[in-house]
């Protein structure tokens, strides 16, 4: 229950911090939710990337729209030898997944605690 408002917040820190900073200030926002609202490790991983990769997928979708994917198709075949603007979208999507998954696991790393083993004597 606590992944949907992590979501929500992750998304519009993401937006806001790309609005008005540089691009890596996805992980920074995914990294505070990650602390502030402690879950698992994992949980956390799949939290700041998910939200972040379909964020980047959908801006990335709108602005691709708005230039009739003029620079989407050239940069497609720049890097892939290939015209495919959808591609280009979803690699980028997974940079910044990546980047703010890693921000989210860093956070939560910082917060959550594991049970101590016992000790064996």
């Amino acid at each position: 229950m606590k992944s949907v408002p992590r979501f929500i917040l992750i998304i519009a820190l993401s937006y806001l911090g790309g609005y008005f900073f540089t691009w890596w200030t996805v992980a920074v926002a995914a990294f505070l939710v990650a602390v502030l609202i402690p879950l698992p490790p994992l949980r956390s991983f799949l939290n700041g990337f998910i939200a972040v990769f379909l964020l980047w997928l959908a801006l990335a979708f709108f602005k691709d729209i708005q230039n009739d994917h003029i620079l989407a198709n050239r940069m497609s075949e720049l890097i892939v030898k290939a015209r495919n603007p959808i591609l280009i979208g979803v690699i980028s999507a997974f940079i910044g997944g990546l980047t703010a998954g890693f921000g989210g696991l860093t956070g939560s790393y910082l917060r959550y605690k594991k049970k101590p083993a016992p000790i064996v004597s």
